[in-house]
């Protein structure tokens, strides 16, 4: 059976969003199409090009191949349909999770000003603290705090952020300002529910404030945002999220600083898309623009 084209950028597609449904519904198709289009290409090839993961279709070697060669036709037929300037051709979805404080400070005015450019690409973010999946079906790139290990992929780092000690005005007035880290340990702690926490970078209090009782637990970092700012208790925030509020103190400034890293994955074939290699270069050149503020300077 003759290799189709079509059948390539379907696997493209397919690829991307790591489901049939979704790849069926960009490319105004239906799923029995989009099913019946990949066995076609796979009697082709003389191999499957997916196979089933828990997120997901994923890439096998055969497909990571045949992916690479879609992309050239995509951009053989964008150099036909486009204009005399290539970046301005940018279009398409790019899918990316990122911490909620990441996505809200760094991504989202750096897509807001990248499509200032390129009106006809469209981001969407998965706000999640997770560790970096093994499979990325259905995402073209993640940030996740600390160095990833992860195989079929590539790992950047994108910089650093502090963590530091902060409660409200109010409830230091009510309750005193702790001087010293064991007094601070007599305090109740706005962080992390700790049975959920999958990312071991962020279990710093674990191992800082080890006797700690925890007050309000969250998966959302503006809930312990709030929570600290309400007088739920002394919270371990982000300092570029919590300096944006005259009404918190940080504490012990010397002793509690905990540095952590943003780090970007994407497997190769996502990052030689050229609407994705565009987000990544916003992320870059955003996160350090943000450095002294991630840092909790300034």
């Amino acid at each position: 059976m003759a290799l189709q084209s079509d059948d390539l950028l379907i696997l493209l597609e397919v690829s991307r969003t790591g489901r049939f449904t979704a790849a069926a519904e960009t490319l105004g198709l239906n799923h029995t199409t989009v099913s019946r289009r990949i066995s076609a290409l796979e009697r082709s090839l003389g191999g499957h090009v997916l196979v089933r993961a828990s997120g997901g279709w994923e890439l096998t070697d055969l497909g990571l191949r045949a992916v690479a060669a879609a992309e050239e036709v995509a951009r053989a037929l964008s150099a036909l349909e486009g204009n005399d300037d290539g970046a301005s051709r940018l279009s398409g979805v790019v899918r990316m999770s990122a911490t909620d404080g990441f996505s809200a400070y760094i991504a989202a005015p750096a897509f807001a000003r990248l499509r200032r450019d390129h009106p006809r690409l469209s981001v969407e973010i998965v706000a999640a603290t997770r560790r970096a999946s093994q499979t990325r079906s259905g995402l073209d790139l993640e940030v996740v705090v600390g160095r990833p290990q992860v195989h079929r992929a590539e790992a950047i780092r994108l910089g650093e952020y502090m963590l530091g000690l902060y409660a409200s005005r109010e409830y230091l007035a009510d309750y005193g300002t702790p001087s010293t880290i064991t007094e601070v340990l007599e305090h109740p702690l706005v962080y992390f529910i700790d049975s959920m926490l999958q990312v071991d970078s962020l279990d710093a209090p674990r191992r800082l404030l080890p006797s700690m009782k925890d007050s309000l637990s969250s998966t959302n970092v503006f809930v312990h945002v709030e929570a600290t700012r309400a007088g739920a208790g002394i919270g371990l925030l982000p300092c570029f999220m919590a300096n944006l509020h005259p009404d918190l103190v940080r504490l012990l400034p010397e002793q509690v600083a905990e540095r952590l890293g943003y780090w970007l994955v994407a497997r190769p074939d996502s990052l030689r898309q050229p609407a994705v290699a565009a987000v990544v270069g916003a992320l870059r050149a955003a996160t350090d623009a943000f450095e002294d503020r991630l840092l909790g300077r300034g």
